[in-house]
């Protein structure tokens, strides 16, 4: 396949063509879009990690693998969140927590919304506010309950 040639202007200098031109202002204008989304995405993974740490979800979900399932399980980490997940192929289960803002979210199967105040309930996820994940046992007692009945993870075939 033949590349065309570029267009030269005859009034521009040196005939420097309108591609040759432009490549330096997209190139320059990509590189700060793809620097300010990963200022975004660091901003955003960073406010996760210190939600999790002060909700002290994390702290339980670490202790949940090495106490009840004896280092079985494995962390899966996403910018906005982390899934902790344990299981063979067959038996695989795992806890969604996501983090959005100052909310804490544990995310489960499509469900009739839940009548308690806490967590607040919009029928795909439990969430907590900074309020409601600094009541002493919330959030223990939400992790407590997805470990008992967990969402199960449909295999591969």
């Amino acid at each position: 396949m033949v590349k065309p040639l570029p267009m030269i202007d005859p009034l521009r200098p040196n005939g420097v063509s309108h591609s040759e031109e432009a490549q330096p202002v997209q190139s320059a204008q990509s590189t700060q879009s793809d620097e300010a989304q990963r200022a975004t995405r660091q901003a955003i993974r960073e406010n996760a990690r210190r939600v999790l740490r002060e909700s002290g979800v994390a702290d339980i979900l670490r202790r949940l693998n090495t106490q009840a399932l004896q280092g079985r399980g494995w962390f899966e980490e996403y910018d906005s969140g982390v899934i902790f997940k344990w299981g063979s192929a067959f038996t695989r289960r795992h806890i969604w927590v996501d983090v959005d803002g100052d909310t804490l979210r544990f995310r489960l199967k499509p469900h009739i919304r839940c009548s308690a105040a806490v967590p607040a309930c919009d029928g795909e996820y439990h969430s907590f506010t900074v309020a409601t994940w600094s009541i002493p046992g919330a959030v223990l007692r939400e992790v407590d309950r997805n470990y008992k009945r967990p969402v199960a993870e449909s295999s591969a075939d």
